[in-house]
């Protein structure tokens, strides 16, 4: 199974460490195609030594092949509000889960949304516990 991690790169690197647990997580449920997210050396800067067009269309491509789309949404980014989106679009099954001390701070576009999976987690072990349920109902569907 492909699946597209999505998280905020511009918006802010402070969930990298979190980013990076999740994509390790993920791995074990299929091949993770946005691993870079979770790099330590990927600052707010993105991805310098590639252009704007360069990014959209990898991405894009990524997000086409990917069988899910799991996003980390407690740091509101343009760039993951547009993949959800694109994400829907293209009727992915999609998973945004955020930090739990957020509760009430996340886009209702996103919590309001019905044909979006959403969970807060106390822990990186309940985010686990909450993605290995998302993936075990994906497998009954």
């Amino acid at each position: 199974m492909d699946i597209y991690f999505s998280g905020s790169i511009r918006s802010g690197r402070h969930d990298q460490v979190i980013y990076a647990q999740l994509i390790r997580h993920l791995q074990k449920h299929g091949t993770v195609l946005t691993t870079h997210i979770g790099d330590s050396a990927l600052t707010d800067e993105g991805e310098s030594h590639l252009s704007d067009l360069e990014i959209y269309a990898r991405d894009m491509d990524w997000l086409k092949k990917a069988d899910v789309v799991v996003a980390e949404v407690s740091n509101p980014s343009l760039g993951v509000g547009y993949e959800i989106a694109q994400a829907e679009v293209m009727k992915k099954p999609l998973f945004c889960l955020y930090q739990s001390t957020l509760a009430g701070k996340v886009s209702p576009m996103i919590t309001g949304n019905s044909s979006i999976r959403v969970c807060s987690y106390l822990s990186k072990y309940d985010a686990y516990l909450k993605l290995d349920a998302f993936f075990q109902l994906l497998k009954k569907e």
